[in-house]
This record gives structure tokens, C-alpha cells and sequence, in this order.
């Protein structure tokens, strides 16, 4: 008789994610969303939000994961909470996968029948990595297309500069035409400037609360030219062209080594797929030898090959540009 149990470990797992994903987007809307044409910040204002009021919320938004970063354990997750720009609290946070694992553990008990103790623990890691992968995949994509969207928006601002317009209208015009994720950002430095904030210093705090390497070269060559002078249109011309060449050198490294990557993925996840294949064609396939004093040590082993293989070759392909 064929187990079903893996299967239904899956289909919980991947229902958690889709749960925690469709109450964030019924919690704050269709607007949180980074495929809309209009940045998160323009919709708000069209919604009737007064200009300060919306800043504060954003504002509120940004910066609610940088004080939980001081946790310990909770540190890892704030980062890509930070990153993601989650609209949920730390708090809320906590309570989505309190939320999470409580339903898993009702779907486990509906769909299993293995001890309340490993549904309990298996239900509290769907909700703890189950969130945690949600908002790591929220944090990479969020990542990745503000990276790809900087130097489109630089080359914005060295077309507006260069027809007249100064550096804060520059940015404004970023802030209208470039979508979320970089067009709310830019919008908050643009509204964070008209209240009388130094646009250096906003560029700055921006980049570090991102960790984004080409968002601090523009905050330094902003810093520069307000103290120093000069053609700032031409300073951001180039600056545009080395963030392009910076992308398309990130680009090429990650296919070249694509192909290792997956397969250190493929080496480490074969083996778990082959026992999960067994599990379902034959589930007493390995009840003779489970009782032997070797068995336990033996898995014990495995797994930390599987572990050190995707170490080792993470270290490998961990090109530094």
C-alpha cells in the first residue's frame, strides 16, 4: 500500500505559504503588490492620504524591522523583513506563524495519523519556515528588481538635470514614473527632502537600511557635489553606466555558475527525493534494518554529507564582485 503522508506534508506546506501570502494582500491590499504600475506610494495618495500622512505611514513601514534586528534569533528574519519592506510588525509577524501553525497542526491531524508530538513540531517548522521563506522570497525578488530598476532611474535624473530641473525635482520625477519597488523609496527621500531633510543623508540612511552597494555610490556622489560642486548631471551619467556594467557582470557571474549551484542542489536533494519515492512505493521498505543500533548513526551521517555538499559548493560558486 502506497503512503500518502509526504504528499500531504507537501500540499499542507505549500497551502501555509499560499495562506500567509493571501491574508497579507486582504490585510493591506492590492497596492503592497510590486506588480503594479503605480508605486505603493502614488496609490495611497490617490486614495485621499494627505502627502504627510502617507509619509508616516510609509516611514512607519520601513523602519519597523531595524530595532528587532538586536534579537538574536529573531535578527535573521528582520534583515529580510527589512529588505522585503513587510508591511506586517514584528509583533504580527510573530503571531502569523502562531496562526500558521495552528492550522498546520489541524491539517496534520486531519490528514495523518502520527504522534501529537511530531505533528506539534512538525507544525510549528511549516509555520516558522514556512513565513520564513515567504519573506525571504518577498526580500530577493524585492532586491533583484530594485537593482535592476537604479539605473534606469539614474539615467532619469541626468535627463531631468540636464533640461534644468534641480536635483529634488529630479527625484520627484523618479518617485512618478519609476514602479514600486524604487519608485516609493524615491518618493519617500523626495518627501523626506521637502520637509527639510539633507537629500545626502536620506540617500545615505537608504542605502544602509537596504545593505544596496550601488544605492551608497549614489549617496556618495550626491554627498560630494553638495559639498564640493560640480556637474552633478555628468557625475550620475557615469555613475549610471557603472551601475549597468556592475548588473550585467552580476548577471553573467550567476550563469555561469548556475550550473553548479544546482547541482550541489541536485546532490543534496536526490537522496531525500529516493527516500520519499521509496516511502510511498514501499513504506515497510525499511522496517528491517530501522531497529539495528547502526541505523540512527547511519542517517545521522548521511545528513551531514548532504548538509557539507551544499556548503561546500555554496562556498565554491560565492563569487565576490
Amino acid at each position: 500500500m502506497i503512503s500518502a503522508e509526504p504528499v500531504i506534508y507537501v500540499v499542507i506546506f505549500l497551502s501555509v505559504l499560499a495562506l500567509v501570502e493571501g491574508a497579507y494582500l486582504v490585510i493591506f491590499g492590492k497596492s503592497i503588490s510590486l506588480n503594479n504600475k503605480v508605486n505603493r506610494r502614488l496609490a495611497l495618495l490617490e486614495k485621499g492620504g494627505g502627502r504627510e500622512q502617507v509619509l508616516e505611514q510609509l516611514r512607519k513601514e520601513m523602519t519597523q524591522h531595524m530595532k528587532s534586528q538586536r534579537i538574536p534569533l529573531y535578527s535573521i528574519l528582520a534583515s529580510k523583513a527589512q529588505k522585503a519592506n513587510i508591511a506586517f510588525s514584528p509583533p504580527q509577524i510573530f503571531i502569523l506563524m502562531g496562526v500558521v501553525s495552528f492550522v498546520s497542526f489541524i491539517g496534520l491531524t486531519v490528514g495523518t495519523q502520527v504522534d501529537v508530538l511530531v505533528r506539534s513540531f512538525v507544525a510549528v517548522a511549516m509555520g516558522i519556515g514556512g513565513v520564513f521563506m515567504w519573506i525571504n522570497g518577498k526580500a530577493n525578488k524585492r532586491m533583484a528588481l530594485m537593482e535592476e530598476q537604479l539605473p534606469e532611474a539614474v539615467e532619469l535624473m541626468v535627463r531631468s538635470l540636464r533640461v534644468g530641473h534641480p536635483f529634488s525635482s529630479a527625484i520627484s520625477i523618479v518617485a512618478q514614473e519609476i514602479p514600486d519597488p524604487l519608485g516609493t523609496e524615491m518618493g519617500m527621500i523626495s518627501d523626506e527632502a521637502a520637509y527639510g531633510r539633507d537629500m545626502g543623508e536620506t540617500l545615505k540612511a537608504m542605502a544602509e537600511r537596504l545593505d544596496m552597494q550601488d544605492l551608497r555610490f549614489l549617496a556618495v556622489a550626491v554627498t560630494i557635489q553638495q559639498q564640493s560642486g560640480g556637474n552633478l548631471a555628468e557625475i550620475l551619467a557615469g555613475l549610471a553606466k557603472v551601475i549597468r556594467a556592475r548588473f550585467r557582470l552580476f548577471r553573467r557571474v550567476k550563469a555561469i555558475t548556475g550550473e553548479a549551484k544546482w547541482s550541489g542542489k541536485l546532490l543534496s536533494g536526490f537522496p531525500i527525493l529516493c527516500l520519499i519515492g521509496i516511502n510511498l512505493i514501499k513504506p515497510d521498505y525499511f522496517d528491517e534494518v530501522m531497529n539495528e543500533p547502526i541505523f540512527i548513526p547511519a542517517c545521522l551521517v548521511v545528513a551531514a554529507f548532504l548538509i557539507t555538499n551544499l556548503i561546500v559548493m555554496r562556498a565554491l560558486v560565492n563569487i565576490k564582485v
